[in-house]
């Protein structure tokens, strides 16, 4: 792998107290290319632009993938990532629906490395911030016919994050638009999933709500994900998510959540919850908590649930008594190596 180490760092202008999410990027990048089948040409290099053709496929029928990662620092500085293999089989299974090469383990996991180790000075040394990381797939050429390209690019970029949210959410049911559907592509992160939300996601803001609760593209009766997160709702004294299908995300952080909270003789279901179950736990008061996680947000919780018109307050809770502050706090007591790792998920750069 070559690396062309940057010459002046750009650090000195973050303010590592006033962290901006994704607003600064660190000083360097991995980059590989898939060429004649074969990945060739490794090498961190110096952030910046790259120069494609405008024939180049992800621009015209969608070849884009992605993932989201983070690395953290302990109180000594030492430099951990959280379950990257994790990612690296998710970004694999993405680029096989999307007709895409996968990327080998050791390029995936050599140039994570190597970047992270190079860029560590960016990873804030703050309880709850990290350094995220965005490793991302693309198609880089072919001809303008509706066919998989040849040649792709594989990059990773991090930038310096605080917490995603930093207050508790306000979600709306949705009944009309669909982040998914059955046999589509729901279950990958292929770049087309997000930008179909934004449309119904603005509708939602203008209306005074954080995010959405997206529901089935059928029937619009049964809870899927909310914006960009997986969901929990602790109902009739069970902690419930809906299972992860061909709509759903596999959640990396979802299942670290699962795994924390069945560690902490929490009853833990995966399986179907239907918008029905939901409102009904709201009105009778079974409904306790609901909250939303992923990488950049980690566990935000709901203060109020929309559905048609009407807003539903949940139960006012403590933090100090809140099962989702809970869990969040176990999470990242494991990824800053504040306390044992149980299940193996710490990897030290």
């Amino acid at each position: 792998m070559k690396i062309d180490r940057a010459l002046n760092s750009r650090i000195n202008q973050i303010d590592f107290d006033k962290i901006s999410f994704g607003s600064h990027y660190s000083d360097h990048m991995f980059r590989s290319e898939f060429i004649n089948g074969k990945w060739t040409n490794s090498i961190i290099e110096p952030f910046g632009k790259i120069r494609f053709s405008p024939i180049s496929l992800v621009f015209h029928y969608g070849q884009a993938v992605f993932e989201g990662m983070k690395a953290y620092k302990d109180k000594n500085n030492e430099v951990f990532l959280f379950r990257p293999k994790e990612n690296f089989k998710r970004i694999n299974r993405s680029a096989k629906r999307l007709e895409m090469p996968s990327i080998p383990e050791e390029v995936f996991m050599n140039g994570l490395k190597r970047l992270i180790d190079i860029d560590r000075n960016w990873i804030p040394k703050y309880y709850g911030k990290s350094l995220y990381i965005r490793p991302f797939l693309i198609a880089t050429n072919g001809v303008l016919s509706a066919k998989p390209s040849k040649n792709y690019m594989f990059i990773i970029i991090s930038t310096p994050a605080d917490s995603y949210y930093k207050h508790p959410l306000k979600v709306k049911i949705e009944e009309k638009y669909s982040r998914s559907a059955s046999g589509g592509v729901g279950f990958t992160k292929a770049a087309g999933n997000y930008a179909s939300s934004f449309y119904p996601t603005r509708l939602a803001n203008e209306n005074g709500f954080d995010q959405i609760l997206w529901t089935d593209s059928s029937t619009h009766t049964m809870i899927e994900e909310s914006g960009t997160m997986n969901v929990f709702f602790l109902l009739k004294k069970k902690l419930i998510t809906p299972k992860a299908n061909d709509n759903i995300l596999s959640g990396i952080t979802c299942k670290s959540i699962i795994d924390l909270a069945k560690m902490d003789n929490i009853s833990v279901e995966e399986r179907d919850l239907s918008v029905s179950e939901v409102i009904e736990g709201l009105k009778n008061g079974e409904l306790k908590e609901a909250f939303g996680c992923g990488t950049a947000a980690v566990i935000n919780y709901f203060e109020i649930i929309n559905y048609r018109k009407t807003n539903f307050r949940l139960p006012y809770i403590p933090e100090n008594k809140r099962i989702s502050i809970r869990l969040k706090k176990m999470l990242l007591d494991i990824q800053h190596n504040l306390s044992e790792d149980p299940f193996g998920w710490r990897m030290h750069i």
